[in-house]
């Protein structure tokens, strides 16, 4: 005979709890009881229901006699079964506990602290399985999985005892919270409440974000994910739904994983987006658009790891975001009132540098202009203004879908005399300045824009009114596919014109006479990203030692950032594993951040470029024109489309695998001759080709021609 004690907030309808009883008894010979706050004694009787408990009868005390009268509104069960001790005693016999509502979870978690042996259940579906699991295993059932699963006596109890809870919200932080959900079956239980038919929308979602939430604080994600997606399976409110995926999907983001509900997630969250503009609800509409590209440009898509699904599948990845009527109007065209006029007659060109804190890339561009006689230039960063720095992201999408008028009216007033002193813009990189200049009508004012390589796996170029955009300039024909794919505003009328102008480099200068030591060193300058994918350039040093132990590696810039995500920490968690022999048999060295790598790399005869995805490698380049055999892999984000590292780079510098670039590098480094000569091919033509004097060229084509001459 199996004891099964069934728990209640409320007294439960007569013909629910006759239906209970019949299921639990086709499940196994059983004898139920009921405990719950009174009246339970004005409901008939149900065959199979052997007692009916009030344990607000056993309850002491000013606060137990509230709660009883407060439970029918879902009040602190607990505290009052805790002080019925013929309820714990029925508890302590008991196989099965079943909680029949949701306030009386935590008393059935509570009270299977007690009675370790017993099935704790959620509703009766769950509980008749419990009976049918002890009717098929017989008389000697333990269950020894449970028991483990739970804390020490008292481990609990302490933290119960000071979260004596005096409301139902209160109850229900309390019973959901980590040291409830730290165990199996509190996670359990709690799991099956979120999902129970029946319940309002507003409880469901509620419970289920605390459930989550609750979960994630007790280190269960995994728990918390299944919990959300198993209630916005159970939730017919797009609202509520939207946000559950949403919750779910960040919360494996936030693990460093890819979450299998992706798709669905932003499909949800640009629903509601579409709803909320059609109703002309704008700003929450903005909010709804920006959580959903904060789930498809999430860095640990695209940043933190070394694959991406928009690199996989640039024209089907961000498709979603394509047929959502609030990013059509998002990204719809406003166009300017009249066309940029032609370059200034009898005065120099105004040229207005635009900058968010990165000039990194700006410097010896702006050195040229500044002492061109037929240049004048100013530089503006916008961060360096207060109002300009205070717009979001946020707040340009709600203005570009035709709200925040306040926003627009603070652009113009801020932007209007930089746009009019300007004969051309030129911002660099189309992140929040291209957004914001683009915001407002330029005028005659030409917009230049250069996007690096960050941005096309990012929200900006949706942000940016590309109809505003003159000239778009890439630093590599690969990025340019990728981004156009990628981007359909890019490949519509309106478009700007398209340009691809190589990064600016002062190459001659790394043009040094090389150690002769240096033939078996290899180096890599810049490794703080995931995406530059060191791993790979160490694992070419293994292969390489296998044939003889002098060759070493240098590793030169900041050391990869951990700090970024769960995704980076984990990849930088197994970079130090790869490091750790090779460090102490003085195989690899870091050498940081250095002031003058052009001398460094005097001692340097192979530079290598390992990266998953590059616009176009600096580093990569500089150490070519410094003299050391260029080694580079076939960058795996672009190596499947018609043009990557194959088409802008001499073919016999690209490799497709570390044992393809141990092998180039074991011919070309064999004979100090050999490797000399080679070494001073790759110097020529990087200096030939992409060396600042070169690329000026094109720039002055681009930024001082004429229209037709561009």
């Amino acid at each position: 005979m199996i004891e099964v004690l069934l728990v209640a907030s409320t007294a439960p309808r007569a013909e629910n709890l006759a239906a209970a009883v019949r299921d639990l008894a086709k499940s196994g010979e059983v004898r139920v009881r009921l405990a719950g706050f009174p009246p339970l004694d004005e409901l008939p009787d149900a065959e199979g229901l052997v007692s009916r408990q009030s344990f607000a009868a056993g309850a002491k005390g000013p606060k137990a006699a509230a709660a009883a009268r407060g439970a029918k509104d879902g009040g602190p069960v607990w505290q009052a079964a805790r002080q019925d001790g013929a309820l714990l005693s029925v508890a302590r016999r008991a196989k099965v506990i079943v909680a029949l509502d949701i306030q009386a979870v935590y008393t059935v978690w509570q009270l299977a602290r007690i009675n370790r042996a017993a099935h704790a259940c959620y509703g009766v579906a769950a509980a008749t399985r419990a009976v049918a699991d002890r009717s098929s295993r017989g008389g000697h059932y333990l269950r020894a999985d449970f028991v483990a699963s739970l804390p020490r006596a008292g481990a609990v109890a302490r933290g119960a005892k000071r979260r004596v809870l005096r409301a139902p919200k209160k109850v229900a932080r309390g019973a959901i919270g980590p040291r409830v959900l730290r165990t199996g079956p509190g996670a359990r239980l709690w799991r099956a409440a979120v999902t129970a038919p029946g319940l309002p929308e507003d409880v469901r979602f509620k419970l289920a974000r605390r459930v989550g939430e609750g979960m994630r604080k007790a280190n269960r994600p995994g728990g918390a994910v299944l919990a959300l997606t198993s209630a916005a399976g159970r939730t017919r409110d797009p609202r509520h739904r939207a946000r559950l995926l949403g919750d779910a999907a960040r919360l494996d983001l936030a693990r460093g994983r890819v979450p299998g509900g992706l798709a669905d997630a932003v499909k949800a969250e640009l629903g509601c987006a579409d709803t909320l503009l059609a109703a002309g609800r704008k700003k929450p509409a903005a909010a709804s658009v920006m959580r959903a590209m904060g789930l498809v440009f999430h860095r640990v898509l695209h940043f933190d790891r070394t694959e991406s699904p928009l690199a996989d599948a640039p024209g089907e990845f961000p498709a979603p975001l394509w047929h959502s009527s609030a990013v059509t109007a998002l990204s719809r065209p406003a166009g300017r009132a009249v066309p940029a006029a032609a370059p200034p007659v009898g005065r120099p060109l105004r040229l207005l540098f635009v900058v968010r804190r990165n000039d990194h890339f700006l410097g010896e561009i702006r050195d040229r202009y500044e002492s061109h006689p037929d240049v004048e230039v100013r530089v503006l960063d916008v961060a360096d203004d207060p109002a300009l720095a205070k717009v979001s992201a946020d707040r340009v999408a709600e203005f570009r879908l035709g709200g925040a008028p306040e926003v627009g009216e603070l652009l113009e007033r801020r932007l209007r005399p930089h746009l009019d002193w300007a004969d051309t813009v030129f911002v660099d990189w189309m992140t929040v300045p291209a957004a914001l200049f683009t915001a407002v009508d330029p005028g005659t004012t030409r917009i230049v824009v250069r996007l690096h390589s960050y941005e096309t796996f990012s929200a900006w170029p949706y942000l940016t009114d590309l109809s505003r955009v003159d000239d778009l300039i890439f630093v590599g024909a690969h990025l340019r596919d990728l981004t156009v794919a990628a981007v359909p505003q890019l490949r519509e009328a309106h478009a700007p014109a398209l340009h691809v102008i190589p990064n600016a480099m002062d190459l001659a200068s790394y043009d040094l006479p090389k150690d002769a030591e240096a033939r078996f060193t290899l180096a890599l300058i810049g490794i703080s990203a995931v995406a530059k994918d060191p791993r790979w350039a160490i694992e070419v040093l293994r292969l390489l030692r296998e044939s003889d132990e002098r060759y070493r590696l240098f590793l030169i810039g900041s050391d990869v950032d951990a700090r970024l995500s769960a995704a980076s920490k984990a990849y930088a968690r197994e970079y130090e594993k790869d490091l750790a022999g090779l460090e102490e048999a003085g195989a690899v060295r870091r050498l940081g951040q250095l002031d003058d790598v052009p001398a460094a790399l005097t001692g340097v005869g192979v530079i290598l470029s390992s990266s998953v995805r590059e616009s176009f490698h600096c580093g990569f380049v500089e150490g070519a024109a410094s003299g050391a055999v260029p080694v580079g892999r076939d960058w795996p984000f672009f190596a499947r489309g018609a043009t990557g590292a194959r088409t802008l780079f001499p073919q016999d510098w690209v490799v497709a695998s570390p044992r393809e670039a141990a092998d180039r590098i074991l011919a070309l480094t064999g004979s100090e001759e050999v490797w000399r000569k080679q070494a001073r091919m790759a110097s020529e033509h990087a200096i030939a080709t992409w060396d600042w004097p070169v690329v000026a060229e094109a720039f002055d084509h681009l930024l001082l021609g004429t229209p037709d001459q561009r």
